[in-house]
């Protein structure tokens, strides 16, 4: 563990100017193996929560609550630098909320549109931040770019999947069958499907940052394996397909929570909740600490 790895004062400043952060070689080798078994764990595993979306000849392998059936990732999440230095850099303890596992297959890769985490769960808050860790190098034609500032917009954006409630079912598979045409579709999981969601038409749309670049102060690097990405769960983000790799990009995304996030049932969920949630019977309002044994604490640095 790299324990010697603090967040400074222009770390946290560029954070919560822009919204996200990479933090230079927080992970070790013994830290690295494990989320590499982790990872390589559940994607020769799929279950329910798998599933892949195909555009042309490239592809995106996506699992929900990956740590659910991985001890690594579980050891990793909970007992890793990664947890720590959230809290840290919030200033508070912190919570783990979910995981998500991205596998992109060698060769050209797929491009992730740009898009808002915070409208596709079942939580509201300015203490959700997303921590992107890949165990392989990604260059910056491959990797997270951002817009600087943009979670400071106040502005809760729809997401890119789901069903549009004025559209008839009927026309709802058509339109699906005519992307998939096109070559564009999803190989949806047994327990999960991205256009099986209900689309929120009342938030407004993404912004069309790709076609206005210019427009933006667009913020991305160049990744090596022990590096983190800390981002704030409301910055618009996509990934980039600049970049040929030799190797499959394998990345854990995990969201962690401060203490003002709290639960809020949404129309247009998209990320199912936690299966361990619905005992619970949660309702829009209440704190994530009233839920200890879904949502658990991280454990802080020693001696702090």
């Amino acid at each position: 563990m790299n324990s010697d790895r603090a967040i400074s004062d222009g770390d946290r400043k560029a954070f919560h100017r822009d919204g996200a952060v990479i933090l230079r070689n927080v992970l070790e080798g013994d830290w690295l193996a494990t989320l590499e078994k982790g990872l390589d764990e559940c994607a020769n595993q799929p279950d329910g929560m798998s599933s892949e979306l195909i555009m042309g000849e490239t592809q995106i392998r996506v699992d929900q609550f990956p740590a659910s059936r991985s001890s690594y990732l579980q050891e990793f999440i909970l007992k890793s630098p990664v947890g720590p230095l959230v809290a840290e850099m919030l200033g508070t303890q912190v919570r783990f909320y979910m995981d998500q596992m991205f596998v992109k297959p060698a060769g050209e890769l797929m491009a992730t549109a740009w898009h808002q985490d915070t409208s596709y769960y079942n939580a509201e808050g300015r203490d959700l931040i997303r921590a992107w860790i890949s165990p392989d190098p990604v260059p910056r034609g491959a990797s997270l770019e951002v817009v600087c500032g943009s979670h400071n917009w106040n502005v809760t954006y729809r997401p890119l999947v789901g069903k549009d409630p004025n559209v008839r079912e009927e026309e709802h598979k058509a339109n699906l069958e005519r992307a998939r045409e096109y070559g564009f579709y999803e190989n949806a999981g047994e327990d999960f499907a991205y256009n099986d969601a209900l689309l929120d038409t009342s938030l407004p749309e993404i912004p069309d940052i790709e076609n206005n670049r210019g427009s933006f102060k667009i913020l991305g690097w160049d990744y090596e394996p022990g590096d983190v990405i800390l981002f704030h769960g409301n910055l618009i983000h996509a990934a980039c397909n600049d970049a040929v790799l030799s190797y499959p990009r394998r990345a854990h995304a995990i969201m962690y929570a401060g203490p003002n996030v709290r639960y809020l049932k949404r129309l247009g969920q998209v990320i199912p909740d936690p299966k361990a949630l619905v005992a619970y019977n949660p309702q829009t309002g209440q704190s994530l600490s009233e839920f200890n044994e879904v949502f658990p604490l991280v454990k802080e640095k020693s001696g702090s």
